[in-house]
């Protein structure tokens, strides 16, 4: 059994009555979301001990990228483990699934998720849903700003048919008329499809100068080496969903000189010292590799920065009740709005009732492939 394995099975062996505070995190470990799933999973080891003084106990399910099954875990924790707050599910569409359940109950989300619909319109469902993400608007800002930079006057775009790939054709086009950058090309793919050459030569027949592509974990790459295999050598943009290792070794050649906007983590050992977040995500990342034996994507640290969330709000719920009540919860749930000037892996949180991701600016970079290694884009 692995360290990794040994440490939550520790975890989940303790007793009711030695965890005080009940966290559920529930993963796409397995299934086609895995390469997403997989860093988060194997974070757990690493979240908070205890909080506020308090043991905690932390619940740990698959849901092998069903979003059927994301429903059902989270039923599970809620009714079963009567769980205080929940980190996941790890896909956007397992996150809007699963959304109306913990509001109904009174249970705090914190999703690892790419798309801003899981936050945004706030409603009475969404207040109770934080997101450890950068919003997608904050990343094609910076995208569509080097873009217009550039003098690039037309796009095609290519997206995952969800939740994540419609919420970036809404922030893309936008930003995009607003730059008069043209879409002449728009494609929607399945995370399970195997080939793609259909949407690469509807796109190349357009003749775009850059192209675009919005799908979280190891789908990102799939339309970009399609269409490099038939010949399109234009520039190519990823959104954050790329931002992981595996990206680079699936995609090889075919991916070099993708410029994309994410965390610092990609880049560490080029990040300044006077960096806040530096030496937290260094902290996260030199911690899972003696953990796992391998360095982490960017999405594990997701749920990690869930973790130093809660730290900081379980206090301020414990001044209010007790962890296992409803009161509890909703307290939780307004400490973690009020969150300020908190440093993560990824950037600064400052939560508001009307931001619940909490990013700004210095929650992104730009960053190019070269030489088969993220460096950051000059």
């Amino acid at each position: 059994m692995s360290y990794l394995a040994v440490a939550i099975a520790a975890v989940l062996s303790a007793s009711t009555g030695s965890a005080q505070v009940r966290i559920g995190v529930l993963s796409s470990s397995t299934g086609p979301l895995a390469l997403v799933g997989i860093p988060q999973k194997n974070t757990i080891g690493l979240l908070p001990k205890t909080m506020g003084g308090l043991k905690v106990e932390y619940i740990a399910l698959d849901d092998g990228s069903d979003p059927t099954k994301s429903v059902s875990e989270t039923k599970k924790l809620i009714s079963e483990y009567k769980v205080d707050a929940i980190i996941g599910p790890s896909g956007s569409p397992n996150a809007l699934g699963v959304l109306p359940f913990t509001a109904a109950a009174g249970v705090p989300l914190l999703a690892p998720v790419g798309s801003a619909a899981v936050v945004l319109p706030i409603n009475e469902q969404k207040k109770w849903v934080f997101k450890t993400t950068q919003n997608d608007d904050l990343i094609a800002a910076a995208l569509v700003a080097h873009m217009a930079a550039r003098k690039v006057k037309t796009a095609g775009f290519i997206a995952s048919n969800d939740a994540y790939g419609e919420n970036w054709s809404k922030v893309f086009s936008a930003l995009a008329a607003r730059h008069q950058i043209r879409i002449v090309a728009n494609e929607r793919y399945l995370r399970t499809d195997t080939s793609l050459t259909a949407q690469a030569l509807r796109v190349m027949a357009a003749r775009p100068d850059v192209v675009l592509i919005a799908a979280p974990g190891g789908p990102s790459v799939l339309p970009q080496t399609a269409l490099y295999d038939i010949g399109y050598r234009g520039q190519i943009y990823q959104s954050h969903g790329a931002a992981l290792p595996a990206f680079l070794q699936l995609g090889g050649k075919k991916v070099e000189h993708t410029i994309l906007a994410a965390s610092l983590m990609l880049v560490l050992p080029d990040i300044a010292d006077s960096n806040p977040s530096k030496k937290v995500a260094a902290t996260y990342v030199q911690d899972y590799e003696r953990l796992n034996g391998s360095k982490p994507a960017t999405f594990g640290a997701n749920v990690y920065d869930a973790g130093l969330l809660l730290e900081r709000a379980v206090p301020k719920a414990l001044k209010i009740a007790k962890p296992g009540s409803k009161e509890f919860r909703a307290a939780l749930r307004d400490a973690l709005e009020q969150t300020s000037e908190l440093v993560g892996t990824q950037g600064v949180y400052n939560m508001t009732a009307q931001d619940h991701s909490g990013f700004d600016e210095r929650g992104r970079m730009l960053i190019e492939v070269n030489d088969g290694r993220w460096v950051p884009l000059k």
